[in-house]
């Protein structure tokens, strides 16, 4: 793991040289200033980050990490709430968010050709998981001492926060030497806190945060999937223009003035200009589409 301390740093730009560093902070000490604070670090524009990304690469620069982590705290805060229906401290989400993050710049390569948020919001989301796992709190479930081993050892066995498919509970009850319908029993103990999606009739105002409805993320708004879409149109774009250059003059034409022009050209004008039949112009036309088409995809 990247060894270095995480300072928070406000100023115009984190190139320039009027940087001053504040008190360090933690989200455990006050959330309300970490977050504050972390809203008010600029976001690395697409060069900036490049740079950066190079330099870590090339030359091990931790400097360099610093910044690149820094820059994307606020990512951090984004996936946590997310996490917010788990009944854990959005504090310790955090904190395990910023270790996903520093493991991602480690791992960043500025030739993978995305943005870091598109790459590290994985590993952000691996480590809450992880984190999750460890720290669900379930109230009543075991009241024996068989259960109470059961539920341990169930746990320990639990990978993902989904249920367990009918071949995982096999494999669970296998391992644990006991039968499947123990498993399913324990696994639904431990899933004895859901409650419906929606607010119930009987619940009130003040107990309407609790529905999933009120606390599940809303991907529309998600910063790594906008930017995934952003640079899946810059690239096909760029693949569209390259592949236009390998046409033939000709090719090259009539996709312009068929496709690309304001005023698209007919087959039978097209036809009249280069003095051969419709057909061929339509023939002409698939072949060059095709070519296009297969250098895109390629």
């Amino acid at each position: 793991m990247l060894k270095f301390e995480i300072h928070f740093y406000i100023g115009e730009s984190f190139m320039g040289t009027s940087l001053q560093p504040v008190d360090m902070l933690v989200p455990g000490a006050n959330l309300e200033s970490y977050i504050q604070a972390v809203n008010g670090i600029p976001i690395l524009t697409v060069d900036e980050e490049k740079a950066l990304a190079d330099r870590l690469h090339d030359e091990n620069d931790l400097e360099a990490a610093r910044h690149m982590v820094m820059s994307h705290l606020r990512f951090v805060i984004h996936v946590a709430k997310s996490y917010s229906g788990y009944g854990l401290a959005q504090a310790d989400l955090i904190q395990e968010g910023n270790v996903g993050l520093m493991k991602a710049v480690k791992r960043f390569n500025p030739e993978f050709g995305v943005r870091l948020v598109s790459f590290a919001v994985h590993w952000i989301k691996a480590e809450i998981h992880e984190f999750v796992l460890k720290n669900w709190r379930i109230v009543k479930i075991a009241t024996t001492k068989a259960q109470r081993k059961m539920f341990f050892n169930l746990r320990s066995n639990k990978k993902r926060l989904a249920w367990f498919t009918h071949k995982e509970v096999e494999s669970v009850a296998e391992n644990l030497g006991v039968e499947p319908k123990v498993v399913r029993e324990m696994e639904g103990r431990l899933s004895s806190y859901d409650v419906s999606f929606d607010m119930s009739n009987d619940d009130d105002d003040d107990s309407a945060y609790q529905a999933p409805a009120n606390f599940l993320e809303d991907n529309s708004y998600n910063p790594a999937y906008a930017l995934e879409k952003l640079n899946t149109k810059e690239d096909t774009n760029s693949k569209l223009h390259s592949a236009l250059r390998t046409l033939d003059e000709r090719s090259f034409d009539i996709l312009s003035k068929r496709w690309l022009a304001e005023s698209k050209a007919t087959l039978h004008d097209l036809a009249a200009e280069y003095g051969v039949s419709a057909e061929r112009i339509r023939q002409l036309e698939k072949n060059a589409m095709n070519k296009v088409k297969a250098l895109i995809q390629a």
